[in-house]
């Protein structure tokens, strides 16, 4: 069975992407099972240019097929910002709730009709040889006006899905994963690893 290995440390996400990939026949891993890995500088000013460096440095130092995203909110009242800094949006060590106050603190009195914005992610399969795959998913929403739920991470909790009827924070991971900006990336990628399954 060949080796997929996922370049996250994030246990969260890990458990979206493994509900999402299913019962592919891969031996699914981490990044974590691969003790003393070079932890990849993201140097990309795009989502996509970071994903494939995570992607191409795994896959070069473990030798298995490997699996990175990069994923960022778009707020339109903020010019799509935090974009590709989502994760350090309020700075370096900022926590989660760091960043989710500083959305919140700039958005201040901004009516619900314009705190629309998107996640969007983009999930790169680095193969052999340096060849890489990019797969996206996007998902619409609006920024609430105050966290709503305690369940999922990031900006979940500050994301109301209008398909979902509630925030990301409120939903089951299961619910999520169907209409979340990495399910559906993740989605395009699993048809394209059932592809090379079948084809070895």
């Amino acid at each position: 069975m060949r080796r997929l290995v996922l370049a996250t440390h994030n246990l969260h996400k890990v458990q979206e992407i493994r509900a999402v990939l299913g019962s592919l026949p891969y031996e699914i891993l981490r990044a974590t099972d691969f003790p003393q890995l070079p932890e990849p500088e993201e140097t990309g000013t795009t989502l996509a240019e970071n994903a494939i460096i995570k992607a191409r440095a795994l896959q070069t130092a473990t030798g298995c097929w490997a699996l990175a995203d990069d994923s960022g909110l778009e707020v339109d009242y903020l010019a799509g910002a935090p974009g590709v800094i989502s994760a350090r949006f309020a700075g370096p060590g900022c926590t989660f709730d760091d960043n989710n106050a500083k959305i919140l603190r700039l958005m201040a009195g901004i009516p619900d009709g314009e705190r629309t914005a998107r996640f969007r992610c983009v999930a790169a399969l680095a193969l052999e040889g340096g060849k890489v795959e990019v797969f996206d998913g996007v998902t619409e929403g609006i920024i609430t006006q105050h966290p709503i739920g305690t369940a999922g991470f990031g900006y979940d909790p500050i994301f109301y899905s209008p398909e979902l009827r509630c925030s990301f924070a409120e939903a089951s991971v299961e619910a999520k994963n169907r209409v979340s900006h990495r399910g559906r990336a993740f989605r395009r990628a699993a048809r394209r690893l059932k592809e090379l399954a079948t084809a070895l």
